[in-house]
């Protein structure tokens, strides 16, 4: 591809933002809070947080004052009516819509190229569709300073500052500052960090030089996809052509030919972290409340839903009765649910499914739901 425009990206004469292009990744099933979450109807699906509008909903209408109707989704075959129906603004040429699962790198990275042929001046930014983010205004303006320094020519992540020394998400290690007009918080990634153990993401918290990586991405399309032309040329190649049938009739019998021939690969590690090495990478670390709503516990925690003694109840109707308890409750059933003597549990009951745990054990639910794919009970997935 033609690269001389990532010597000079910014367009003299023009505002980035106007050049900004907002993507939407909805995947993922969320396996920890089966059985709420099902492979037919994902985490990003349900209003988690009792504000009326579902994860998806909330995603679109924080970008939509950025970024207009420039909103591309990506996600599976098997929720485009759901996802039509929640976003009806979404043209049909930018709803993405994947035969199969393949990673974040094959779906932000087939965003890009769609949106490259058809303008390559273009502005992409990814925002995962599953995440829980206050106040608005503050992550509005950390992408802003994001879409500013991309248009120097970067990959930009938004770093959140660290609340606590988690060992559940990745780091960035932040580096000097960028002094780019219109993001006084830019500054240099040095590298991305894994999971650290908890001793060390006490170092991490202690430092003050490390974000979490919470998966948002801004950066010109242009630059994307010379990252992943060198470090993933087959995934590149695959995704390129797909693009270019985009627009044409072609576009679904290109993309099922090609679809299941492409790499798995995190764009993380396909775009990201070769990126930073290179150089190519900044981080404007935000002061936004954030949370990918990863089990029950954090459900109870950003839910306004009633107590009930000291068990959060979640479900219309909802028919509990405690004494002596605490815990959180959430029923898609009018059964009733009687709790006695029973401290920190957590219960999820469904028409098919009913699961009894602990908040401390609420991150294991995965393995409940990789034990009955085992066994084939997959009717309750």
């Amino acid at each position: 591809m033609n690269t001389q425009n990532l010597l000079d990206p910014e367009l003299p004469g023009t505002d980035p933002l106007g050049r900004f292009y907002a993507v939407i990744p909805a995947g993922g099933v969320g396996t920890r809070l089966w059985p709420l979450s099902r492979a037919a109807a994902p985490k990003f699906l349900h209003d988690l947080t009792g504000s009326g509008s579902t994860l998806l909903r909330a995603t679109y209408d924080r970008l939509e004052p950025l970024s207009g109707e420039k909103v591309l989704v990506v996600t599976g075959d098997a929720h485009r009516d759901a996802v039509c129906l929640q976003l009806p603004e979404i043209a049909d040429s930018n709803l993405v819509l994947e035969p199969e699962p393949k990673d974040s790198g094959a779906a932000i990275g087939l965003a890009a190229a769609i949106l490259y042929l058809r303008d390559p001046s273009t502005i992409m930014g990814s925002f995962a569709a599953d995440q829980v983010i206050s106040p608005v205004e503050k992550f509005q303006d950390a992408v802003r300073e994001a879409v500013y320094t991309a248009a120097t020519g970067k990959i930009v992540t938004i770093g959140i500052k660290p609340t606590h020394a988690s060992t559940g998400f990745g780091y960035i290690k932040t580096g000097s500052p960028l002094h780019v007009k219109g993001a006084p918080s830019a500054q240099t990634v040095v590298k991305f960090v894994e999971k650290p153990s908890e001793a060390v993401a006490e170092e991490y918290l202690v430092s003050g030089d490390y974000n979490w990586n919470a998966g948002m991405f801004v950066a010109p399309v242009e630059l994307m996809l010379h990252h992943l032309e060198i470090n993933e040329p087959e995934l590149y190649e695959g995704l390129m052509e797909i693009a270019k049938a985009w627009d044409t009739p072609e576009r679904v019998a290109v993309k099922n030919r090609i679809w299941p021939t492409l790499p798995k690969i995190a764009i993380d590690y396909a775009v990201a972290e070769p990126a930073a090495d290179a150089g190519d990478v900044a981080v404007i670390p935000a002061s936004f409340s954030w949370d990918d709503v990863g089990d029950f516990a954090a459900i109870a925690r950003l839910n306004n839903a009633k107590e009930v003694d000291a068990v959060t109840v979640m479900g219309e109707g909802a028919r509990v009765f405690t004494e002596n308890s605490s815990g959180i409750v959430v029923t898609d059933t009018k059964r009733v649910i009687a709790l006695i003597g029973i401290q920190d549990v957590v219960v999820v009951d469904t028409p098919d499914a009913l699961l009894v745990t602990t908040r401390a054990h609420s991150q294991l639910v995965k393995n409940a739901v990789d034990g009955l794919k085992a066994k084939g009970d997959t009717d309750v997935l």
